[in-house]
């Protein structure tokens, strides 16, 4: 999709298995010159069933060589060695994930990710370990805490040095690579994402718009990140994206389909 020219691929080694499970002995002793500025190489350790109320997926644990953090990957359906398969890459985010926050929109993205990928023939979610865009979960709460007092996102995360966003999708490209996928349909809404992807040598084919309308509480964040991170949003009777069918609308927002 984009006209970057990307990195050549660091492992094309990986030989393709027929089960998710030989990947185990695969990885093994799998060692390579890693992708990205940090050199991630990452390698399956453990495969297991993991029925969930969004569908039958299997869960794949990767380790790291950079950070030792554990990566999963959620798999629906044959995705070994095939072309197009539908693909969403979320950040693991424990204050909306697991405790229902409202402040973000991470467990409705997951949430809805899960969904798609459950009804479609195959799909794959890789959950990173990138807690705050990157910056762990006390800088995240620190963060907070400067919104509460005005600042927006981005504005709190450079008050604590750190960039807009520090999450790094080598670790993803190298897990991509491990399962031997050859092309992705990306949700995301999220451009650098897609940049980074594609350095890493990944083939996307197609970007799926992700778009969760915000709530009262929501509303501010996500519109920051279209405003001042360039995610792809919709909101506040802007056009729609041509690749959706409707309009999202925001509670409170006239209804821009009816005269």
């Amino acid at each position: 999709m984009s006209e970057e020219a990307a990195e050549e691929p660091p492992c094309r080694g990986l030989a393709l298995v027929s089960r998710l499970e030989d990947l185990v002995d695969r990885d093994r002793e799998h060692d390579c010159e890693g992708f990205g500025r940090h050199k991630i190489c990452v390698k399956v350790e453990a495969v297991a069933a993991l029925p969930t109320r969004y569908g039958d997926f299997r869960i794949v644990a990767f380790w790291n060589n950079r950070d030792k953090e554990e990566h999963v990957a959620l798999v629906h359906g044959d995705v070994l060695g095939q072309p197009n398969v539908p693909t969403r890459l979320h950040s693991e985010c424990l204050t909306g994930d697991a405790l229902g926050s409202l402040r973000c929109d991470c467990r409705d993205q997951l949430e809805a990710g899960l969904g798609v990928l459950g009804a479609a023939e195959r799909g794959l979610l890789l959950y990173l370990r990138q807690e705050g865009r990157g910056i762990g979960l006390t800088n995240k709460v620190r963060a907070y805490s400067l919104q509460d007092h005005g600042m927006d996102t981005v504005e709190a995360n450079q008050a604590l040095g750190f960039r807009d966003d520090e999450r790094d999708y080598a670790v993803a490209a190298h897990m991509r690579a491990s399962l031997n996928i050859e092309s992705v349909r990306l949700l995301t809404n999220n451009p650098d994402k897609i940049r980074q992807l594609e350095r890493h040598g990944i083939v996307i084919t197609a970007r799926v718009p992700h778009v969760i309308p915000p709530n009262e509480h929501n509303r501010f964040y996500l519109e920051t990140k279209a405003l001042r991170s360039g995610h792809f949003m919709d909101f506040k009777g802007k056009p729609h994206l041509h690749e959706q069918a409707e309009p999202v609308l925001v509670e409170g927002m006239v209804d821009p389909r009816v005269p």
